[in-house]
């Protein structure tokens, strides 16, 4: 089956996101290319319906429908049934990952036609400024009815349905419905979800979070199946987690809050670490190349604290941001040699994840254990 991912604002960690997320379901990709933010995969199972409530960078999901040549696009599609429905009237979509979109949209224009649908097409109008520069174009009106897609391969064109959108409406919802929130401090939903696609943990396995706060993260963990343990020095913090996991109703085994010193805390267990550390002051103004460097040493020894605390108890990724501090024209982040050499592990991916107008933003990493040789 071929499915296509239609990547958010970073489409780099959104890949890595989903690449990752599929090593961990054991689902292998057999081919995958790229094209834009589209992102095309071959997979050796079917992907199950609603799969992307799992993911927090993905904005669709679509599965393609065949393989087409734009010259002969009638003697390839029209043998397929677009539209299921009974209204006479249909509002659609289409998204585009190609050079060919003025053939395919005459061609829907006149199947719809002959078909004597009262069929309308919804352009792409709402922008998501892309952290590569650009911007991408999704449907700005839920009053569609079908969403179709195209997308240039290598040699190849694809054409296909989208058939999973995210319901972020409800995610915003849960996370401000809940009875303790830290908006300048708390991780959200979508990136907690990111980063727990990285650490590759399954359900009924165990994550760790060095640095928990009020729980973002291990709902989001929570309500996958994956078991937490979530630490914090800070006891504000820890007791507002502990509010916010049973305003959820989780099951109180399936979670364990410590008000400890992720640096000393000893004998926790887990399958993976995914954490955002403390990274410093909601800066108003640009700090100084040396407030940044003792910003960004400061947090290297706290990391590497952690890691090497927790690292004989964890069997597989830790996953952590860390602060990208904008000095100029320039950002700085950590040394993360001095981490690697530190601790023993080795790099899996390192992306940054940030907006222009923010002084801190973040650079995300991924480790793994060193392969003994």
């Amino acid at each position: 089956m071929k499915y296509l991912f239609v990547l958010g604002r970073n489409a780099i960690l959104s890949k890595a996101e989903v690449f990752s997320y599929f090593e961990k379901e054991e689902n292998k990709i057999l081919n995958s290319e790229e094209n834009g933010n589209g992102l095309l995969v071959e997979l050796t199972h079917p992907l199950p319906l609603n799969s992307i409530r799992f993911f927090g960078g993905v904005v669709a999901i679509g599965e393609v429908i065949s393989e087409v040549n734009i010259k002969e696009l009638e003697k390839d599609l029209d043998k397929i049934n677009l539209y299921s429905g009974t209204e006479n009237k249909l509002n659609y979509a289409l998204w585009s990952f190609s050079e060919n979109f003025d053939e395919f949209q005459d061609y829907l224009k006149a199947r719809f036609k002959k078909e004597k649908l009262k069929a309308t097409l919804k352009h792409l109008t709402r922008n998501v400024d892309l952290q590569s520069g650009g911007k991408l174009e999704i449907p700005s009106s839920k009053l569609i009815d079908e969403e179709f897609f195209i997308f240039d391969g290598k040699g190849k064109t694809f054409f296909g349905k989208i058939t999973q959108n995210p319901d972020y409406s409800k995610m915003e919802e849960r996370d401000m419905e809940k009875p303790v929130r830290r908006e300048s401090l708390a991780i959200s939903p979508r990136l907690s979800k990111i980063l727990i696609n990285l650490s590759k943990v399954k359900k009924d396995e165990t994550l760790i979070d060095p640095f928990c706060g009020i729980g973002v993260l291990l709902s989001e963990a929570l309500l996958l199946g994956i078991k937490v343990i979530g630490i914090d020095k800070d006891k504000d913090a820890i007791n507002g987690a502990k509010q916010n996991l049973e305003w959820f109703k989780f099951k109180k085994e399936n979670y364990k809050l410590l008000n400890s010193d992720s640096t000393k805390v000893g004998g926790e267990k887990g399958s993976a670490i995914a954490t955002e550390p403390d990274l410093g002051k909601t800066l108003k103004k640009m700090p100084t190349k040396n407030e940044a460097k003792k910003t960004l040493e400061s947090f290297e020894n706290l990391i590497i604290g952690v890691i090497n605390n927790f690292k004989g108890n964890i069997s597989g990724r830790i996953v952590f941001s860390s602060p990208y501090i904008r000095i100029g024209k320039e950002r700085l982040k950590c040394n993360i040699e001095k981490i690697l050499e530190k601790t023993g592990y080795e790099l899996k991916y390192e992306i940054p994840e940030y907006r222009e107008n923010q002084f801190v933003g973040r650079v995300i990493y991924v480790l793994e254990k060193r392969v003994k040789k």
